[in-house]
């Protein structure tokens, strides 16, 4: 790294820790170590005194070997295909002329894997953002596998969450995966909620019970906007992954598999009670999600407001500022797009803070 960009990095580190970031995160998005940071610090006009590897692999390829990689991939016989083509095209024809992530790799560095031929490339865009001010105008939801005792077979659990509210607002069980099945728990929701039309969007990973035509039609017919992720990206819905996360990694989730369908379902019912009435959720200034629902959350934190008021009257040396902000979550995002005037190392340092 020269000593420019050792500068660079050293100002994209400062406005990090500056906003709050920990210098541990911001450098490890760098791709250095706080030890390396902290070496630069100290001597700053040495730059980086990093040293690579004193040999070279074994089995690192040469440069005649570099060439014929090259030569083959844009060969009028291969120039249209993938390395995943290309390699089991070569050993039909009896040649070993490298792998597949050899080829790729190689490609790569060349700057010869951009889209070739007259179609255009398909772009990913992102779902639409959304966001929520009140329960019961934004939902995600998702289906997790839950293991059985008999191996190779899972039970499948519907899972629908307000995220204005975090509270799960529907659940079922079964044994297998069906749309016929998550229109019915969506309709049953929307009669338990009082949902009118367009009063709702929901959004969901790109699964056939997702994005099949009955729930399509049902969601249709009750007015609801759906709302769908990118193929393989998880991202897209963090949501639903979050709570997944939250429900197999509570202490209680069983180390054993579920003997049958009834006991998942009592499993589940038990860890929705907890999680709607007893959880006290981050997300939403640590209330829970059923108190946020109903809007009982406002006392509570306006509480919670006074006990700190209070505390820091009667003792005001152990406070240097304000007291803990109490103040109601009033809006929840989902998939809003960054400022792109801000460059792309400074963004991901926002994000992993």
């Amino acid at each position: 790294m020269s000593l420019e960009n050792t500068s660079a990095a050293q100002s994209m580190i400062a406005e990090a820790i500056k906003n709050g970031c920990r210098k541990e995160q911001a450098c490890e998005v760098l791709g250095i170590t706080s030890r390396t940071h902290q070496r630069w610090a100290l001597k700053p006009i040495l730059g980086d005194q990093r040293r690579g590897p004193a040999t070279s692999p074994a089995n690192k390829l040469t440069s005649a070997e570099r060439l014929l990689i090259i030569s083959v991939s844009t060969d009028e016989k291969y120039m249209n295909m993938s390395p995943h083509q290309i390699v089991p095209s070569l050993a039909d024809d009896g040649k070993y002329v490298g792998s597949e992530s050899s080829f790729y790799r190689i490609l790569k560095a060349e700057s010869l894997l951009n889209h070739r031929g007259r179609a255009k490339p398909k772009e990913m865009k992102r779902p639409a953002p959304y966001e929520a001010t009140a329960p019961n105008q934004l939902y995600s939801w998702d289906i997790t596998y839950l293991r059985s005792s008999v191996r190779g077979e899972y039970f499948y659990l519907y899972l629908f969450l307000d995220l204005f509210s975090r509270k799960i607002v529907g659940w079922e069980v079964h044994d297998c995966e069906s749309m016929e099945l998550s229109s019915k728990l969506l309709q049953k929701i929307c009669l338990t909620e009082n949902i009118e039309k367009d009063q709702l969007k929901c959004h969901s990973d790109n699964g056939g019970p997702m994005k099949g035509a009955t729930m399509l039609t049902t969601m249709q017919w009750l007015g609801i906007v759906p709302s769908f992720s990118r193929p393989s990206v998880s991202n897209d819905n963090p949501f639903s992954e979050s709570l997944f996360k939250t429900l197999k990694y509570c202490p209680e989730y069983p180390s054993k598999p579920f003997e049958s369908i009834g006991a998942s379902r009592k499993w589940v019912e038990e860890f929705v009670i907890w999680y709607n009435t007893k959880h006290l959720h981050s997300g939403i200034n640590f209330v829970t999600p059923e108190s946020k629902h109903t809007g009982d959350d406002v006392k509570i934190l306006e509480k919670r407001s006074v006990v700190y008021m209070d505390a820091q009257r009667k003792n005001p040396n152990r406070w240097s500022g304000k007291t803990r902000d109490w103040s109601p979550t009033e809006c929840v995002k989902l998939n809003h797009l960054k400022n792109e005037n801000i460059s792309d190392k400074t963004e991901e340092l926002k994000r992993s803070c």
